[in-house]
């Protein structure tokens, strides 16, 4: 096994979410550079098994004692407990996860956040949930700062994501974060998922549906993407999805959670990133391949989405292969 590799411990409890609880062995276990780079292993109160609604259950390799090994913990989503019904959290879970914090990074997917939230590890911090959960959560913890249209936050040491999918962007999110997009890039490809989705939550939430004829935004948001070197305007966008200004604009918000302008500049963000890790191009030429026309108006982007100026972007993420 790789020296470096990061150990990820993932914490079942019972009425766990299935598909939460599989997300982490799946998605970290996927990213390689070329050999394994992070551990996962799962464990319960005592070791004991716990069980999902999908009629089996789970026997744990580990009791929490191994959270005290870990880099990462995960909390998958529970669909009762506590947590969820009261606030409250046992004792035992409440302090092994004090335990950690501070030292190892805490991650929740969906109703994870109920159990960090339970454990008074989110108080007056950012966090998120799934949105049908959202009032219900501001009830038991209004200490959290709850924003439920985001599909996760990064609040450095403790992220928390929306329901299920979210919790494969964020588990990327956290990849590219440790070892650059190239890396989270891979992972996606070998997971067969989208290596990052743009929006928030409200693209999901539950609304009447629209009109059948012509309703997505789709094929146009395909060719913002083949065209992000040239400059677009809503008018013209809307003429290729053959509609009007006003009923493109309320769909590619319904369908992606953004305005068409800020979808637009998060993917030219991305590319931009993708630029400065793997090529040796100047920081004017990446500029102008993503669309922003000048190194200055990509600085201000790249600074506004993640603090740092190309140059220090570059020097932090650049791959090994552009290095050498």
């Amino acid at each position: 096994m790789h020296p470096a590799v990061h150990r990820v411990a993932v914490l079942a409890l019972d009425d766990f979410a299935t598909l939460d609880l599989g997300i982490p062995g799946q998605v970290f276990w996927a990213a390689r550079d070329p050999g394994p780079l992070y551990e996962v292993v799962t464990c319960t109160p005592g070791g004991r098994p716990v069980r999902s609604r999908a009629g089996y259950s789970v026997v744990p390799d580990h009791d929490l004692g191994v959270l005290a090994t870990a880099d990462t913990v995960v909390v998958p989503g529970i669909h009762s407990g506590t947590p969820l019904e009261n606030g409250t959290l046992d004792g035992e879970v409440r302090a092994a996860l004090w335990g950690v914090a501070g030292r190892a990074r805490l991650i929740s997917i969906c109703t994870g956040a109920f159990v960090l939230a339970a454990a008074g590890l989110l108080d007056g911090r950012p966090a998120t949930t799934h949105w049908r959960n959202a009032a219900h959560f501001r009830g038991l913890f209004p200490r959290v700062r709850l924003d439920p249209d985001v599909l996760f936050i990064d609040d450095g040491d403790v992220l928390t994501s929306a329901g299920v999918a979210a919790g494969i962007d964020l588990c990327l999110h956290v990849i590219r974060r440790d070892h650059g997009s190239e890396v989270a890039n891979r992972t996606a490809r070998r997971c067969v998922t989208p290596p990052f989705r743009e929006g928030g939550q409200a693209q999901f939430i539950e609304r009447p549906l629209p009109d059948p004829a012509g309703t997505t935004t789709a094929p146009t948001r395909a060719w913002m993407l083949e065209h992000l070197e040239e400059p677009v305007n809503l008018a013209a966008l809307a003429a290729h999805a053959r509609m009007s200004v006003r009923t493109f604009t309320r769909r590619f918000r319904e369908e992606t959670g953004l305005s068409p302008a800020r979808w637009l500049a998060g993917q030219r963000i991305a590319h931009a990133r993708h630029l400065l890790e793997t090529t040796d191009l100047p920081v004017d030429a990446i500029a102008r391949k993503a669309g922003f026309g000048s190194a200055v108006s990509l600085r201000q982007h790249l600074h506004a989405a993640v603090g740092v100026s190309p140059l220090v972007y570059r020097q932090t993420f650049r791959t090994p292969a552009v290095l050498g």
